[in-house]
């Protein structure tokens, strides 16, 4: 089944799925600051556009650009930037 999800005033949107290798998120962000909190470890891929992150215990803030991944541990909060509409793809472990 696909569930839908919104946030932050519908600025985040994604289709949540399962596969062969698990729970994932596809979806989009509009330009904006976020803060996310993670409940499974999380890799984040950027699949178009670009985001600037601040991971958890990293005093820099880090751009990933489309095809580039990080990893974010169960439990934890990271900070988001985008500047233009930037689509993601979550996979959950």
């Amino acid at each position: 089944m696909i569930s839908q999800n919104s946030y932050f005033d519908n600025n985040v949107k994604s289709l949540g799925y399962t596969s062969a290798t698990g729970k994932s998120t596809l979806g989009v962000m509009e330009p904006g600051e976020y803060e996310f909190s993670t409940s499974l470890h999380e890799t984040m891929t950027v699949v178009e556009g670009e985001m600037t992150v601040k991971l958890p215990n990293v005093s820099e803030w880090v751009t990933y650009k489309a095809g580039e991944a990080y990893e974010i541990d169960a439990n934890e909060s990271f900070l988001v930037k985008v500047n233009t509409q930037t689509a993601y793809l979550c996979q959950y472990k």
